[in-house]
């Protein structure tokens, strides 16, 4: 079957499926909502973790300059970062074991 053939199956399978969820014969999927604070205090996180500026930038692989900037508010962590900064703030066993995965 060619790319385009597929394509279009999948384009009216879905529309199928819009039309199934308009007319309540069938549930719209999950949605899940991920917030990523607006801010992060990267040194009151560091601190919690009992870490040096040094180890916590070297144990979660930032450059330590980076985070130097972001605790003295010459710079800000953009949205990825803050998103990992989060995640580091409510598992950093999870990012620790994630980063030392073969």
């Amino acid at each position: 079957m060619s790319v385009k053939k597929d394509v279009s199956d999948e384009l009216v399978a879905a529309m199928g499926e819009a039309l199934a969820i308009a007319t309540g014969e069938a549930a719209p999927a999950a949605v899940h909502r991920v917030e990523v604070m607006l801010d992060v205090d990267v040194r009151a996180i560091r601190t919690r973790l009992g870490m040096s500026r040094e180890q916590f930038a070297k144990r979660f692989r930032f450059p330590t300059r980076t985070v130097q900037e972001w605790e003295q508010g010459r710079r800000r962590p953009d949205q990825s970062a803050r998103a990992y900064l989060t995640v580091i703030e409510r598992n950093p066993k999870a990012v620790e074991d994630a980063l030392s995965a073969p």
